[in-house]
């Protein structure tokens, strides 16, 4: 006599759906299968564990009894798998990870892989739009951005708040300065980013809202492209303050119609959580 954990299972998927045919489904094996394991239960044991009445099953009290006790059992089953599968996620599992600026998520993705040393990290960077679509389309499965939509399709956490910083070289006549406003910048090379960045979406709107639209004398399409760029002296740039973990001697100045600080988020997509996910946005609570 043999009480198995294919035959509690099959027990237990007929009690709780009510015919062999849903049990078989749940338990994805044939209907013959999920009747035969229970039978064999009933046989072995010598019990009747459900009362056939036409097309339905009727649970016995006997099997109401078994019932209880072994609907514990399956959770921990369960339970164990999960924590086997996690294991070996960890040991050989990838997470696809979404920067619209190197920092702060380098500093993310360093603390997750000393946590986490077996799990391969590959990193995407792009534009703010670019990485939004990355997550929605499924390219990445986490991600690092300001700005973030709240619309419900995203499950985000606030890792920082920063404001956007305009950068000048050390021999540019405004590198003595604490702060500037955006008319004293304008009368200034500027460089810009290119459609689709967060950072000048908040430039743009700090120049509007003195009445101004100044002609850029440079649109890139890259943070480190503005970097070299404002490196050679070509003009002042503008990034996230905590967008970089360079240390040359560019100086970054607050702008004061762009004083305001912005909320940075990690997000993913709220019905896409995995284990890698979850263990992402468990090191940012702690980091």
């Amino acid at each position: 006599m043999a009480l198995t954990s294919a035959r509690i299972r099959a027990l237990n998927a007929v009690y709780e759906t009510g015919s062999f045919s849903a049990a078989a489904k749940r338990l994805e094996i044939s209907q013959p299968s999920a009747a035969q394991l229970v039978r064999d239960l009933e046989r072995d044991f010598a019990v009747q564990l459900f009362d056939r009445r036409g097309n339905g099953l009727n649970p016995t009290a006997l099997c109401q009894r078994l019932y209880a006790v072994t609907a514990g059992m399956q959770e921990r089953e369960s339970e164990a798998t999960r924590i086997l599968m996690q294991h070996r996620e960890l040991k050989e599992g990838q997470l696809r990870i979404g920067l619209g600026n190197s920092m702060p998520g380098m500093t993310y993705i360093g603390a997750f892989q000393r946590a986490y040393p077996g799990v391969q990290v590959q990193v995407e960077m792009g534009s703010w739009s670019r990485i939004l679509n990355a997550v929605v389309d499924q390219r990445v499965d986490v991600a690092i951005l300001p700005d973030v939509p709240d619309d419900g399709r995203f499950r985000r956490q606030v890792c920082l708040n920063q404001g956007v910083v305009a950068l000048v070289h050390p021999n540019h006549a405004l590198a003595r300065r604490q702060a500037v406003s955006c008319r004293e910048l304008a009368n200034h090379h500027l460089i810009f980013r290119s459609a689709g960045s967060s950072t000048q979406r908040v430039v743009d709107k700090a120049f509007r809202s003195v009445d101004l639209t100044p002609r850029p004398a440079m649109i890139l399409d890259t943070r480190d492209g503005v970097f070299e760029a404002v490196a050679n002296n070509l003009g002042i740039g503008f990034m996230w303050e905590h967008g970089s973990s360079r240390q040359d001697q560019i100086r970054k100045l607050s702008v004061l119609e762009m004083a305001d600080k912005r909320p940075e988020y990690v997000f993913a997509l709220q019905n896409r959580s995995s284990v890698m996910v979850n263990l992402f946005f468990d090191v940012l609570k702690i980091s």
